[in-house]
Protein backbone atom coordinates (compact mmCIF):
# COMPACT_ATOMS: atom_id res chain seq x y z
CA UNK A 1 0.00 0.00 0.00
CA UNK A 2 1.21 3.47 -0.88
CA UNK A 3 2.22 5.04 2.43
CA UNK A 4 1.08 8.38 1.05
CA UNK A 5 -2.46 7.05 1.12
CA UNK A 6 -2.64 5.56 4.57
CA UNK A 7 -4.23 7.09 7.62
CA UNK A 8 -2.84 5.99 10.92
CA UNK A 9 -5.14 5.46 13.86
CA UNK A 10 -4.47 8.26 16.33
CA UNK A 11 -3.07 7.67 19.80
CA UNK A 12 -5.77 8.04 22.39
CA UNK A 13 -4.17 6.62 25.53
CA UNK A 14 -4.80 9.97 27.28
CA UNK A 15 -8.52 9.12 27.44
CA UNK A 16 -9.29 7.83 30.94
CA UNK A 17 -11.86 5.21 32.01
CA UNK A 18 -13.68 8.04 33.75
CA UNK A 19 -13.81 10.01 30.47
CA UNK A 20 -15.40 6.97 28.84
CA UNK A 21 -18.29 7.20 31.29
CA UNK A 22 -19.12 10.47 29.53
CA UNK A 23 -17.87 10.30 25.95
CA UNK A 24 -18.13 7.81 23.10
CA UNK A 25 -15.28 5.34 23.10
CA UNK A 26 -13.54 4.90 19.75
CA UNK A 27 -15.36 1.85 18.36
CA UNK A 28 -16.00 -0.19 15.22
CA UNK A 29 -17.91 2.67 13.59
CA UNK A 30 -15.09 5.13 14.31
CA UNK A 31 -12.54 2.82 12.70
CA UNK A 32 -14.84 2.08 9.75
CA UNK A 33 -15.13 5.83 9.16
CA UNK A 34 -11.34 6.25 9.34
CA UNK A 35 -10.97 3.38 6.83
CA UNK A 36 -13.49 5.06 4.51
CA UNK A 37 -11.62 8.37 4.68
CA UNK A 38 -8.39 6.53 3.94
CA UNK A 39 -10.01 4.90 0.92
CA UNK A 40 -11.13 8.34 -0.27
CA UNK A 41 -7.90 10.19 0.48
CA UNK A 42 -7.08 10.88 -3.17
CA UNK A 43 -10.49 12.42 -3.73
CA UNK A 44 -10.21 14.49 -0.54
CA UNK A 45 -6.75 15.73 -1.48
CA UNK A 46 -7.93 16.56 -4.99
CA UNK A 47 -10.44 19.11 -3.68
CA UNK A 48 -7.69 20.83 -1.62
CA UNK A 49 -9.89 21.26 1.43
CA UNK A 50 -9.45 24.41 3.51
CA UNK A 51 -11.91 23.47 6.27
CA UNK A 52 -12.76 20.00 7.60
CA UNK A 53 -15.48 19.63 10.22
CA UNK A 54 -16.52 16.63 12.26
CA UNK A 55 -19.96 16.93 13.83
CA UNK A 56 -20.27 15.18 17.20
CA UNK A 57 -16.58 14.36 17.45
CA UNK A 58 -16.66 12.46 20.76
CA UNK A 59 -13.06 11.34 21.38
CA UNK A 60 -11.83 13.23 18.30
CA UNK A 61 -10.10 10.20 16.77
CA UNK A 62 -11.73 10.59 13.35
CA UNK A 63 -11.00 14.29 12.73
CA UNK A 64 -7.51 13.77 14.19
CA UNK A 65 -6.88 10.83 11.87
CA UNK A 66 -7.85 12.96 8.88
CA UNK A 67 -5.72 15.86 10.13
CA UNK A 68 -2.62 13.70 10.45
CA UNK A 69 -3.12 12.55 6.84
CA UNK A 70 -3.82 15.97 5.31
CA UNK A 71 -1.44 18.08 7.35
CA UNK A 72 -1.52 21.65 8.61
CA UNK A 73 -2.66 23.47 5.46
CA UNK A 74 -6.23 22.74 6.51
CA UNK A 75 -8.35 24.09 9.37
CA UNK A 76 -9.84 21.28 11.48
CA UNK A 77 -13.05 21.94 13.38
CA UNK A 78 -15.10 19.65 15.57
CA UNK A 79 -18.41 20.17 17.32
CA UNK A 80 -19.89 18.29 20.24
CA UNK A 81 -22.80 19.08 22.52
CA UNK A 82 -20.77 17.55 25.35
CA UNK A 83 -18.14 19.90 26.77
CA UNK A 84 -15.93 17.04 27.95
CA UNK A 85 -15.95 15.56 24.44
CA UNK A 86 -14.76 18.94 23.11
CA UNK A 87 -11.90 19.02 25.58
CA UNK A 88 -10.89 15.43 24.80
CA UNK A 89 -11.13 16.05 21.05
CA UNK A 90 -8.62 18.90 21.42
CA UNK A 91 -6.40 16.69 23.61
CA UNK A 92 -6.52 13.91 21.01
CA UNK A 93 -5.37 16.41 18.41
CA UNK A 94 -2.54 17.60 20.64
CA UNK A 95 -1.47 14.02 21.46
CA UNK A 96 -1.08 13.48 17.70
CA UNK A 97 0.57 16.82 16.90
CA UNK A 98 -2.38 18.33 15.08
CA UNK A 99 -4.54 21.30 15.94
CA UNK A 100 -8.27 20.64 16.20
CA UNK A 101 -10.57 23.47 17.22
CA UNK A 102 -13.51 21.98 19.12
CA UNK A 103 -16.72 23.97 19.52
CA UNK A 104 -19.23 23.13 22.24
CA UNK A 105 -22.48 23.39 20.31
CA UNK A 106 -25.44 21.42 18.99
CA UNK A 107 -24.67 19.92 15.57
CA UNK A 108 -23.46 22.87 13.48
CA UNK A 109 -24.99 25.80 15.37
CA UNK A 110 -22.65 28.77 15.11
CA UNK A 111 -20.50 27.26 12.36
CA UNK A 112 -20.41 29.79 9.54
CA UNK A 113 -17.55 28.98 7.25
CA UNK A 114 -18.09 26.87 4.16
CA UNK A 115 -16.92 23.35 4.94
CA UNK A 116 -15.06 21.25 2.36
CA UNK A 117 -15.07 17.95 4.24
CA UNK A 118 -18.02 17.30 6.56
CA UNK A 119 -17.97 14.15 8.71
CA UNK A 120 -20.75 12.80 10.89
CA UNK A 121 -20.87 9.56 12.85
CA UNK A 122 -24.30 10.25 14.34
CA UNK A 123 -26.26 8.59 17.13
CA UNK A 124 -27.84 5.97 14.85
CA UNK A 125 -29.25 3.30 17.18
CA UNK A 126 -33.01 2.85 16.94
CA UNK A 127 -34.44 3.82 20.36
CA UNK A 128 -37.59 5.36 21.79
CA UNK A 129 -37.65 9.08 20.97
CA UNK A 130 -37.44 10.09 24.62
CA UNK A 131 -33.97 8.58 24.91
CA UNK A 132 -32.52 10.99 22.35
CA UNK A 133 -30.17 13.53 23.87
CA UNK A 134 -30.87 12.41 27.41
CA UNK A 135 -27.45 11.94 29.03
CA UNK A 136 -23.81 12.19 27.96
CA UNK A 137 -23.61 8.62 26.70
CA UNK A 138 -27.18 8.37 25.36
CA UNK A 139 -26.33 11.47 23.31
CA UNK A 140 -23.71 9.45 21.49
CA UNK A 141 -25.86 6.55 20.33
CA UNK A 142 -29.60 7.03 20.90
CA UNK A 143 -31.09 7.86 17.52
CA UNK A 144 -34.81 7.60 18.26
CA UNK A 145 -37.26 6.67 15.52
CA UNK A 146 -35.43 4.70 12.78
CA UNK A 147 -32.24 5.85 14.56
CA UNK A 148 -32.53 8.98 12.45
CA UNK A 149 -33.80 11.76 14.68
CA UNK A 150 -30.42 13.44 15.12
CA UNK A 151 -29.07 13.00 11.60
CA UNK A 152 -32.41 14.13 10.14
CA UNK A 153 -31.87 17.45 11.94
CA UNK A 154 -28.51 17.92 10.22
CA UNK A 155 -29.60 17.04 6.67
CA UNK A 156 -31.45 20.31 5.89
CA UNK A 157 -28.29 22.23 6.79
CA UNK A 158 -25.80 20.28 4.71
CA UNK A 159 -26.38 22.22 1.52
CA UNK A 160 -25.81 25.66 3.06
CA UNK A 161 -22.82 24.46 5.08
CA UNK A 162 -20.92 22.53 2.42
CA UNK A 163 -18.75 24.39 -0.08
CA UNK A 164 -19.43 23.94 -3.79
CA UNK A 165 -16.69 21.27 -4.00
CA UNK A 166 -17.50 19.87 -0.56
CA UNK A 167 -17.96 16.25 0.38
CA UNK A 168 -20.04 14.83 3.26
CA UNK A 169 -19.30 11.50 4.97
CA UNK A 170 -22.03 9.87 7.05
CA UNK A 171 -22.13 6.63 9.06
CA UNK A 172 -25.46 4.80 8.91
CA UNK A 173 -26.97 1.54 10.10
CA UNK A 174 -29.11 -0.62 7.84
CA UNK A 175 -32.06 0.23 10.14
CA UNK A 176 -31.62 3.94 9.31
CA UNK A 177 -32.84 3.17 5.75
CA UNK A 178 -29.80 4.47 3.86
CA UNK A 179 -31.75 4.51 0.59
CA UNK A 180 -34.21 6.97 2.13
CA UNK A 181 -31.32 9.09 3.44
CA UNK A 182 -29.86 9.15 -0.09
CA UNK A 183 -33.24 10.26 -1.47
CA UNK A 184 -33.56 13.04 1.13
CA UNK A 185 -30.16 14.43 0.20
CA UNK A 186 -30.83 13.95 -3.52
CA UNK A 187 -33.59 16.53 -3.11
CA UNK A 188 -30.85 18.99 -2.11
CA UNK A 189 -28.80 18.09 -5.16
CA UNK A 190 -26.45 15.49 -3.70
CA UNK A 191 -25.47 12.15 -5.13
CA UNK A 192 -24.68 9.28 -2.78
CA UNK A 193 -22.03 6.57 -2.91
CA UNK A 194 -21.67 3.76 -0.38
CA UNK A 195 -17.94 3.78 0.33
CA UNK A 196 -17.58 0.93 2.80
CA UNK A 197 -19.85 -1.43 4.70
CA UNK A 198 -19.05 -3.72 7.57
CA UNK A 199 -21.10 -6.06 9.70
CA UNK A 200 -20.18 -6.19 13.37
CA UNK A 201 -22.41 -8.49 15.37
CA UNK A 202 -26.02 -7.57 14.60
CA UNK A 203 -25.09 -4.18 13.13
CA UNK A 204 -24.60 -3.58 9.43
CA UNK A 205 -22.76 -0.26 9.22
CA UNK A 206 -22.02 1.74 6.10
CA UNK A 207 -20.23 4.96 5.31
CA UNK A 208 -22.02 7.06 2.71
CA UNK A 209 -20.34 9.79 0.71
CA UNK A 210 -22.38 12.69 -0.64
CA UNK A 211 -21.15 15.11 -3.28
CA UNK A 212 -23.02 17.82 -5.14
CA UNK A 213 -24.34 16.92 -8.56
CA UNK A 214 -22.27 18.82 -11.07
Amino acid sequence: MDHHNTIKTPHFSHITPEDLDHIYEPSEDSFLLIDALEKDLDLIRAICPAVCLEVGSGSGVVITALATALGPRCCYLATDINLRACRITQETGQANDVSVNAINTDLVDGVRSPVDVLIFNPPYVVTPSEEVGRGDLEHTWAGGELGREVMDRLFPRVSELLSSKGVFYLVVLKENRPQEVAELLALQGFSCTTLLSRTTGPEKLSVLRFTRNR
